[in-house]
């Protein structure tokens, strides 16, 4: 069924009798040609592009829990492409153009909201590396405001202009940037690989692989054992463990990241915010509510759930930006598990295991990704081969230090 406004007024009309299961639940079988393991946003959409971009008839995604129940939908929705370096930049620069055209491809309403992503600075420094960056994306493609503090003034009225400590000293503002649904974008990409033929497995968890002679030769998993010479990993925080059961050492740790979630107010912020003297950023919801995050955990963790101080921590950085938080109720917080790669960038590329591939290390950066992600591993699966706008993310630059370090705070192999 193609949805559309004539299928909701039809089946509006004869008590939605008609409406069919989004997606599919078969068991799995004996043998498949490609294996994604993980149902998260990238895994769905990987397993999507292969089988409309490449054709690819006979392929699984494995899923330990739901579709979904991951990071997916444990983040606080943002997408922009406001990055600095090569490589970052025109991978971002193409998951963004791929956002814009999303709901109506997959037939299925992400909303995509491009309501723009505003950079504050708060000092000379700050602002001049603002104006870098958005000269950077200037020259990619993608748009870029620089913004003074009269101009910031105008913008978000809101914030707080008077603190002596955190002076807003202008701000770079891309306004093709935005949100997304992420629960949307997870059924959207499963209803659609669905609609392909692939099949997605759910409560289906990987325990182990059956490597013979250095090349992958299946999964084990609790549903039983399923032939396969090719898979593709793509489990987020889970990376390490995953990667273990193989053999092989990652570099790349997990943490939590927590989310929060105010009562609904009236609409009070039209964008995202992103303050430039702690790692904070907010935006508001369609239901109303001020949804916002901050730092990881400072600890390695693997359950989806954060710790008290964290919150305060967040909550401090909020009230720098804009006290007027302080007055809003907070319903909720939940923790998404980071898989938290050196030097901050992904990792899309092949592994030491003939036939075993590899999807992690995306850190912050993994919701705005999807489209590109999955596009680009698809391709890596497909071919051999990474695609133009992913050629940076090799696991290989750990070796030679050849590293995608956007903020400029990780380690440098290459300098010992």
């Amino acid at each position: 069924m193609r949805y559309s406004a004539l299928q909701i007024v039809k089946n509006g009309l004869t008590g939605n009798r008609d409406w069919k299961p989004v997606w599919r639940d078969p068991a799995p079988g004996e043998a498949y040609d490609v294996v994604i393991i993980g149902g998260g946003g990238h895994g769905l959409a990987t397993a999507y592009y292969l089988a409309k971009t490449y054709g690819v008839q006979n392929i699984a995604v494995l899923e330990k829990g739901y579709l979904g129940g991951g990071n997916v939908g444990r983040n606080t929705t943002v997408v922009r492409a406001n990055y600095l370096l090569d490589g970052n930049l025109e991978f971002y620069s193409q998951s963004l153009k791929m956002w814009k055209n999303l709901s109506q491809e997959l037939n299925y309403n992400v909303m995509f909201s491009p309501r723009g992503c505003l950079l504050l600075a708060h000092d000379d420094g700050q602002f001049d590396g603002l104006a870098r960056r958005g000269n950077a994306n200037l020259a990619t493609g993608d748009d870029a405001v620089l913004m003074g503090p009269d101009d910031i003034r105008a913008f978000t009225p809101y914030l707080d202009f008077d603190n002596a400590r955190f002076p807003i000293r202008g701000g770079l503002l891309q306004r093709t940037a935005g949100t997304a649904r992420h629960d949307g974008v997870a059924w959207g990409y499963a209803r659609g690989a669905d609609l392909r033929g692939v099949d997605l497995i759910q409560n289906c968890e990987v325990t182990g692989f059956k490597i013979e002679n250095g090349a992958l030769a299946g999964v084990e998993t609790t549903r039983g054992f399923i032939k396969t010479a090719k898979a593709g990993m793509a489990v987020a925080g889970r990376t390490s463990q995953l990667a273990e059961m193989a053999g092989m050492r990652l570099p790349v740790e997990s943490h939590v990241l927590q989310a929060f979630v105010t009562e609904a107010v009236k609409p009070v912020i039209d964008t995202v915010i992103s303050f430039g003297m702690g790692h904070f950023y907010i935006s508001q919801s369609d239901k109303g509510g001020l949804v916002y995050g901050g730092d990881i955990d400072g600890y390695n963790s693997y359950a989806q759930r954060g710790n008290l101080p964290m919150v305060e921590h967040v909550a401090e950085a909020g009230m720098a930006l804009m006290p007027m938080l302080g007055r809003a109720r907070q319903l909720r917080s939940w923790g998404g598990i980071m898989d938290m790669s050196m030097d901050g960038a992904p990792i899309i590329d092949r592994t030491p295991v003939e036939g075993l591939f590899l999807n992690g290390g995306w850190c912050y950066g993994g919701f705005k990704a999807t489209p590109a992600s999955g596009a680009a591993f698809a391709h890596l699966l497909a071919t051999g081969e990474p695609a133009d706008y992913a050629a940076k993310f090799r696991l290989n630059r750990f070796e030679t230090g050849a590293l995608l370090d956007d903020e400029g705070t990780g380690a440098r192999p290459n300098r010992h």
